[in-house]
């Protein structure tokens, strides 16, 4: 019996083991079960309310007197950036989790290359699997030259189930005073206008003011992890101040866990709040069902409420066949659907009521909800967001509408692959 002893530990260990593991996992997706939220009280996205409410729910602190340029695409997106990393006089912060190869994957190495010989400091932080198909000589030339390259959990045997678990943040942070986040990886596929279906339509930003120092927080949090040191002082952290002629934004950090995460808090608050109009862009659109009672909800009551998603160039292709499974609801209750025509739609944008925008990295599915690293910028004004809904429009006329007449007529072997595809929504 003493010999068997040992074995029963190990397997009872096990046991508990799995059931923590399970249970993490099951109260990770709690909602799964189709409890949605509710919003108690009532607030406007133009009222200073509304960003005190998402500072509770997500941490994100205001930050007060910003300015903000939106770009559009690789020709516009790729000058800015290099622009921001030649600038930079102390340090440089870039996260991304798409860096890939062509030409501008090496324009980066060679800006970047050149600031490190000029005393700046350099830290690059590159997904582990989002990275897998980067150019490795190109990695060991800019270490060699002397910037500090690490890659954000590398895959190893005992972290299997944190597989899942990216960083999915797209950060450039230059000394600390100005930044740029959105959409946009650093590969061929980014370049160009959308032009054609080898080049992908993006949307970027380009911030100066205090809410840099979110960005920087958001940058921080995972160069932590991978490397162990914490960064501070003046070359990371200046004292930045406010433009006068500055708008108001938050920039949301959000990671899995147990329960809800930051960047649902936000979605679900913006959508619950909308009174007019809201413009959704993702380029993966899978909603589990408490948000697609929040959008259903929102058309009910009279918002008028867009989606754009990729067509048929979109890279995924089981994750739109999984999107267009909840179709029926969303038109059915008013929604107007577009499938954006030239090439992969790549964009992740909201803006509602023409008073409030977010963009960033976050799509809108579990992946992005519960799964990845994820950070958004979001900006209380008017003309951002007019800016942003002008943009939207441009891309709703290269789109196909979806109507109901044309969706019921689909056939049954698509009904069906969109609801086997629909099985899978919790890893999309």
């Amino acid at each position: 019996m003493s010999r068997a002893r040992p074995h029963l530990a190990w397997a009872g260990g096990l046991a508990v083991a799995g059931v923590a593991w399970y249970s993490a996992d099951s109260l990770r997706h709690r909602r799964e079960e189709g409890h949605g939220y509710e919003l108690a009280g009532q607030v406007s996205v133009s009222d200073p309310a509304f960003m005190r409410a998402a500072e509770a729910l997500t941490a994100a602190p205001i930050a007060l007197g910003n300015r903000v340029e939106l770009l559009v695409n690789g020709d516009a997106i790729f000058p800015r950036y290099l622009e921001t990393i030649t600038g930079a006089q102390r340090s440089l912060n870039i996260t991304t989790y798409a860096y890939w190869k062509g030409q501008i994957a090496t324009d980066v190495a060679e800006a970047l290359i050149e600031r490190a010989g000029a005393g700046v400091e350099v830290n690059l932080l590159i997904d582990a699997l989002g990275g897998a198909k980067m150019d490795r000589s190109l990695l060991g030339t800019m270490e060699d030259a002397g910037v500090t390259v690490h890659r954000f959990r590398p895959l190893k045997p005992y972290a299997v189930r944190r597989l899942e678990n990216r960083t999915h943040r797209k950060l450039l942070i230059a000394d600390g005073r100005v930044g740029m986040t959105g959409g946009v990886g650093i590969a061929e596929e980014w370049t160009g206008d959308a032009q054609d279906p080898d080049h992908w339509r993006d949307t970027h930003v380009r911030v100066e003011g205090p809410v840099v120092r979110g960005l920087q927080g958001a940058f921080a949090e995972n160069w932590i992890e991978a490397t162990g040191r914490v960064l501070g002082g003046e070359d990371y952290l200046p004292d930045v101040e406010p433009f006068a002629d500055g708008v108001p934004m938050q920039v949301t950090r959000s990671s899995a866990g147990v329960g809800d995460t930051n960047a649902e808090a936000l979605t679900y608050l913006a959508i619950a709040a909308a009174d007019r109009s809201l413009d959704l862009t993702s380029a993966y659109f899978v909603p589990r069902p408490a948000f697609l009672k929040a959008l259903v909800d929102a058309a009910g009551r009279g918002v008028r409420l867009r989606i754009l998603v990729p067509g048929s160039h979109i890279d995924k292709g089981i994750v739109r066949t999984a999107g267009r499974s909840v179709y029926d609801d969303l038109l059915e209750a008013g929604a107007q659907i577009y499938e954006y025509g030239p090439t992969m739609l790549h964009a992740k944008t909201l803006t509602v009521d023409g008073a409030w925008a977010c963009v960033g990295s976050v799509n809108f599915d579990n992946r992005s909800f519960q799964l990845h690293d994820e950070a958004s910028l979001s900006v209380q004004d008017e003309r951002f967001a007019g800016a942003l809904t002008e943009q939207f429009e441009r891309d709703i006329a290269d789109s196909e509408r979806i109507t109901p007449e044309a969706w019921a007529e689909r056939g049954v072997r698509r009904r069906a692959g969109e609801a086997v595809s629909r099985l899978a929504r919790r890893e999309l």
